[in-house]
């Protein structure tokens, strides 16, 4: 008899087990459905984040911008402050286009946009150098545009150097001195610099890596959102809730399950497209590539569902989903450090899943350092992919409950 109950037990949960994997295969394949019939699925799920990829992929195909307009105001127009112009037009970053007659005119051109800055060499500024007298150029750069401008300040830095290092080396030459010894005196310390992963100075690598997984996390945002709440908008929310037996976390799974899987293929794909494709530096290797798309995903989808739990409301848990997702480009810490910002935003960062990924992908991704120093941060991603377990009840309530009013 006791052996008879065993195997009746054991029969009832394979059953159970059975049903609850056939309730979630005609929820996904219902879903799936769904997401062929609608191009707003189409559109934002697949689409848009393949363009959004292409899009800033080739907008900084170069990795460096060069050749940005500079202009020159040179009024004492002699054949040293000509030399420097010619090494100015030299660099890689700056190409000389204009020549302006004084100061104003060329301070309008970079009002205009034409340049990006100008040098500035009054009259007399050779003789001053010849005579010891620390003649003043200026140079003058926007920062509306912030990486011209600070490369561009970089290279009128530079030459602005040379005018008194090339005077300097003519006259010792004349008294000489030799080659080394010129060089010794002029330059006694030479630094030797190293950039760490990313030695081109290439910001697409900076960028992208970013900027696009931003995007695609907000588009997975508002399609979660999106897909629960147009349950309620077009009156499907008692057939959704049958086909799942009445069980939330069934319905749920059932529904996410075909968006997961379309999620993660696009990650995948922008993953290979950039390291694989493009040979951004990758040392963390594959296994944190495949993690990190995993909790991307999970993250976004958790945080999609959170989000129209606490309002089961399309219009309100949308709005919420774009607020994170747009807010999150900001506190992720990619273009200002998160520690320098004031401590109350510091702490409020954490509450963005793009400044979890960010983390994860420098640290361990981009520098190679092993998974157990981003702990936390992947922790902090594993409950955004919880956070659903907070308000499953009240998805609940409002798929028995409530009326949708437009």
């Amino acid at each position: 008899m006791t052996e008879d109950r065993e195997h009746t037990c054991l029969d009832s949960s394979k059953q159970k087990k059975a049903n609850i994997l056939q309730c979630i295969g005609r929820l996904a394949y219902r879903e799936a459905g769904f997401i062929t019939k609608n191009p707003v699925y189409l559109f934002c799920g697949v689409i848009f984040p393949i363009i959004v990829i292409l899009f800033f992929t080739s907008l900084m195909n170069e990795g460096v911008p060069t050749d940005m307009p500079c202009g020159v105001v040179d009024l004492d127009n002699t054949s040293t402050t000509r030399e420097l112009i010619r090494t100015l037009d030299s660099f890689e970053s700056t190409q000389i286009t204009d020549h302006y007659t004084n100061v104003a005119e060329a301070r309008k051109a970079i009002q205009r946009g034409d340049i990006y800055a100008f040098i500035y060499f009054p009259e007399g500024t050779t003789r001053d150098l010849l005579g010891k007298r620390q003649p003043k150029i200026s140079f003058y750069y926007s920062s509306v545009v912030m990486v011209a401008g600070n490369m561009l300040f970089k290279d009128l830095k530079t030459v602005s150097s040379l005018g008194s290092a090339a005077i300097g080396k003519a006259k010792l030459n004349m008294i000489g001195k030799s080659e080394s010894e010129i060089m010794a005196f002029l330059q006694p310390t030479t630094v030797d610099l190293h950039m760490i992963g990313n030695p081109w100075a290439n910001y697409n690598v900076y960028l992208s890596s970013v900027m696009i997984p931003g995007v695609l996390m907000l588009l997975m945002f508002l399609i979660t959102t999106y897909s629960i709440g147009t349950e309620l908008k077009f009156g499907l929310n008692h057939e959704w809730l049958a086909m799942a037996n009445n069980n939330i976390w069934i319905a749920l799974t059932g529904k996410l399950l075909f968006q997961f899987v379309i999620f993660f293929s696009i990650m995948m794909g922008y993953m290979w497209y950039l390291y694989g494709h493009l040979c951004f530096p990758h040392p963390g290797g594959l296994k944190v590539i495949i993690l990190l798309a995993f909790l991307t995903v999970v993250a976004a989808q958790g945080f999609g569902v959170f989000a129209f739990g606490i309002a089961p409301s399309l219009r309100m848990s949308m709005s919420i989903s774009s607020l994170w997702g747009v807010v999150g480009f900001s506190a992720c810490g990619a273009t200002f450090p998160v520690f320098a910002m004031d401590s109350i935003i510091e702490a409020v960062a954490q509450l963005f899943p793009l400044r979890h990924y960010y983390m994860i992908y420098q640290m361990n991704l981009f520098n190679g350092y092993p998974l157990s120093d981003a702990w936390w941060d992947i922790t902090a991603l594993t409950i955004f992919a919880c956070l659903p377990i907070l308000v499953t009840w009240h998805i609940k309530k409002a798929m028995v409950e409530y009326v949708y009013m437009p």
